[in-house]
């Protein structure tokens, strides 16, 4: 079978090492530039690794056809605005944290607050506030970019990389970029804090993802969840290849379908 790949990077791990199992099983794998127009001829199934306008757009053009895609570009879109994101796991009852618009310029700041460009895309804006001179010098570096602010969460200086390839949890230990202290390196978890497997599955069905990533504080004991990333870079993961190349040959055969476009906002089923 053909499956195809959107993406300006197609060396990266996870896609490259799908790849070699993919070709090693007799498939061909064919990579599309996020800015090519649809083939005429395409492929079984697209694993969308790219967010850029032109891609979604290309995605969205071969999913008219009837092409699926992975994820699709209605659920990928949907994770770039992250307001539109905290309020939907919000209604999913998904432990998310509170999130809400502000502007950068004249943010008065009277608790450390996490300031993060509303629409995530790669070299966005992620930082922590401690004063209005803080914003203000932000607004100076960041003109005009929309953002969204959440209160600091007093975790534990770790964050949980959670990824999800097709129902299969790998996990990381990060040490949060908001940390204070010297940086330390990733850490492999012997096993994952109860229940937070079953909330990254549950993520994945509220916003009807089948390559994603979530990343979950400890705060108090208790989860929480500050991103949702479709089709993050899952790098040094034993078996994430392996199953992404399984779930597009499943897919490309149609035994699988995707999990479709997220819901919008109001109209989205809340996880069991």
């Amino acid at each position: 079978m053909r499956i195809g790949l959107i993406t300006p990077a197609p060396d990266h791990p996870l896609l490259a090492g799908a790849a070699e199992l993919l070709r090693a099983g007799g498939h061909r794998v064919e990579v599309l530039a996020p800015t090519a127009p649809p083939p005429a001829d395409p492929a079984a199934v697209y694993l969308l690794k790219a967010r850029t306008p032109a891609a979604l757009a290309l995605a969205t053009a071969l999913e008219e056809r009837g092409v699926p895609v992975l994820n699709s570009a209605a659920a990928t879109a949907f994770c770039q605005d992250r307001l539109l994101m905290a309020g939907h796991a919000d209604r999913a009852g998904l432990p998310f944290a509170a999130t809400r618009v502000a502007e950068l310029a004249g943010l008065a700041v009277d608790r450390p607050l996490v300031v993060k460009s509303r629409h995530s895309r790669r070299g966005d804006l992620v930082a922590r506030v401690t004063s209005s001179a803080e914003a203000a010098g932000l607004a100076e570096r960041w003109p005009g970019e929309p953002v969204v602010v959440q209160d600091f969460a007093p975790g534990d200086g770790w964050d949980h990389k959670l990824w999800v390839v097709d129902g299969q949890v790998f996990a990381e230990q990060r040490r949060s970029e908001l940390a204070t202290g010297p940086g330390l390196p990733p850490q492999r978890p012997d096993h994952l804090p109860e229940g937070y497997a079953r909330l990254a599955l549950d993520t994945g069905r509220a916003f009807e993802l089948d390559v994603y990533g979530v990343d979950v504080l400890d705060v108090a004991g208790q989860p929480l969840i500050v991103d949702i990333n479709a089709f993050p870079g899952i790098r040094g993961q034993q078996g994430a290849p392996r199953a992404l190349a399984e779930l597009a040959v499943e897919v490309a055969a149609g035994r699988r379908h995707p999990a479709g476009p997220a819901a919008r906002p109001g109209a989205g089923t809340v996880p069991a």
